[in-house]
């Protein structure tokens, strides 16, 4: 008799994530093929089998995904190893933290390690804990030497994410969700896009694994809380089930259309320049608005303006130097960025 079909369904997910994850080493020659007897799985040359990580919080999620990660690695010859990361945001929280590294032990996760970080306050509280989170798990993988580093982001935190993006109006890209595969050299990987919540859950119930639900998730006062219990169920409500399924897809066709016309503008980006390398302003009027407007960001983000700070309304002032030209003045961008239209040319600098 196999595992219950929650269970099968994330051991699935995962072990599909790990032969990517050993087939792209073994093509960039980091790694090996092992013994006939390991199958499909994969050492590096000094014999060590690669490491990868899962970051867990301790809830359903990624507590299906350590136990799912625990399992897989056995089989493949790989070693996985747990995060769990304390923000300090709450009373006790350094405990909470030090009980699901145990946790992860206990299910023969080796190394296994709880980070205190401090969350700072630019972005507001979710940003802030967001990026505190991501820097000490790119810290950790670098030290530890990870290959991968398992996240357990489901299909519904994809069709919550989707809702954030079209709320703030930045467009396909902001829409597209978030990726399977993120991160410098691929580094962030999430099985569980296609997965529920609820399978997430049931996986945990039936292995009877502990779980612990945040009370930050069940907050009002966050954003992200009240589109999961108030606008979610509200849209389902009125339009039938089925919409965080249709969210996720969105997702998908948005992120294709997105690196397609990403990719046009990297392309196109050497075409619209002059022998000094300047922006030339009649070159760029004649892309397609889509393809101008990555042109643009492109090049402001080469000039040390911040990806994260860069919204939708600075891209618009600076296709306005472009396709709207009276004679405005410079344009102001974030990290002290500025945009100047100068004898048929755009130019742009650090003030």
């Amino acid at each position: 008799m196999g595992p219950h079909p929650a269970v099968a369904a994330i051991r699935l997910a995962v072990r599909r994530v790990l032969h990517d994850v050993l087939n792209e080493l073994t093509e960039t020659g980091e790694a090996a093929p092992a013994s006939p007897e390991a199958g499909a799985s994969a050492r590096p040359r000094t014999g060590e089998p690669p490491l990868v990580l899962v970051a867990c919080s301790g809830g359903a999620d990624s507590m299906a995904l350590a136990s799912a990660l625990a399992f897989e690695a056995r089989k493949l010859a790989v070693r996985a190893g747990g995060i769990t990361i304390d923000h300090g945001l709450q009373a006790g929280s350094d405990l909470r933290a030090a009980e699901v590294a145990s946790r992860l032990a206990a299910l023969r996760l080796d190394p296994v390690e709880a980070i205190a970080v401090t969350v700072g306050r630019d972005g507001g509280p979710e940003a802030a804990a967001r990026d505190a989170r991501y820097a000490a798990l790119d810290e950790a993988a670098e030290r530890l030497g990870a290959a991968a580093v398992l996240l357990g982001h489901t299909r519904d935190d994809q069709a919550e994410t989707v809702l954030l993006g079209l709320a703030r109006g930045s467009g396909i890209r902001s829409l597209s969700g978030m990726a399977a595969v993120s991160g410098a050299a691929g580094r962030y990987r999430r099985p569980f896009l296609q997965l529920d919540r609820q399978t997430a859950r049931k996986a945990c119930l039936v292995q009877s694994l502990p779980v612990w639900d945040d009370p930050m998730n069940a907050d009002p006062a966050y954003t992200r809380s009240r589109l999961r219990h108030e606008g979610l169920p509200a849209l389902e409500k009125a339009l039938g089930k089925g919409v965080v399924e249709s969210l996720a897809r969105t997702a998908r066709l948005c992120r294709d259309d997105a690196d397609a016309l990403d990719s046009w503008a990297a392309q196109a980006d050497a075409t619209v320049r002059d022998e000094a390398g300047l922006l030339e302003c009649s070159r760029l009027y004649a892309l397609p608005p889509a393809v101008r407007r990555r042109v643009l960001r492109r090049a402001a983000i080469a000039e040390g303006a911040p990806a994260g700070s860069l919204f939708a309304r600075h891209i618009e002032e600076l296709d306005r130097l472009i396709t709207g030209w009276r004679g405005q003045g410079a344009i102001n961008l974030p990290g002290r960025v500025v945009a100047r239209r100068q004898g048929g040319r755009l130019v742009i600098r650090q003030g």
